[in-house]
């Protein structure tokens, strides 16, 4: 792996498209995504993200900024506990005392889903948005329409175990048909 890569210690993730690329918005380019809950407790993890996204900054400032690093760099990492940069409202609860970050990659690139035993998970109702895994993102710098800044790709998910659904929960057929 190179000084841009990190595989995150076990999240929690939410708003998994990894199966099926989706575009969050009509005219946008569909992408595989996750989002990764990061306990606040795990320091390393937090601590190699920031290593990489340096790394990354650095690589920009050489290779994408024309020589000048901005004076702030925009970056995906997110403080749970405070506000989505989006719309300025607060994380939800699921988020409270955890790292967010968005991680994604094109179509034409899905990533790597397996379970503990390392091979790939094929059945799709397996990864779900609440569960719990390990995941392999790198930091990247970007240019693009005259916004510079920090991007996250997806590069890999390892479950490592089921969690409660996050979004609500889905009914079962004994549920929806009992009468």
């Amino acid at each position: 792996m190179n000084s841009t890569t990190v595989t995150v210690g076990e999240a929690r993730l939410s708003y998994v498209n990894v199966f099926k690329p989706y575009a969050h918005n009509p005219g946008q380019d569909p992408k595989f995504s996750v989002t990764l809950l990061i306990p606040k407790s795990d320091v390393a993890t937090k601590a190699a993200m920031d290593r990489a996204m340096e790394e990354a900054a650095q690589n920009g400032t050489a290779n994408k900024w024309n020589g000048v690093r901005p004076p702030k760099v925009q970056h995906p990492l997110y403080d749970g506990d405070g506000t989505r940069p989006t719309d300025g409202m607060p994380f939800g609860e699921e988020c409270k005392g955890h790292w967010v970050i968005t991680a994604n990659c094109s179509e034409n690139r899905p990533p790597q889903v397996v379970g503990l035993d390392r091979q790939p998970i094929l059945d799709q109702s397996q990864i779900y948005s609440g569960m719990y895994g390990y995941v392999n993102i790198n930091f990247f710098a970007y240019n693009f329409n005259g916004k510079k800044g920090i991007g996250c790709g997806l590069n890999a998910i390892l479950k490592t175990r089921d969690g409660e659904v996050l979004g609500g929960s889905r009914v079962t057929v004994d549920e929806a048909f009992a009468d």
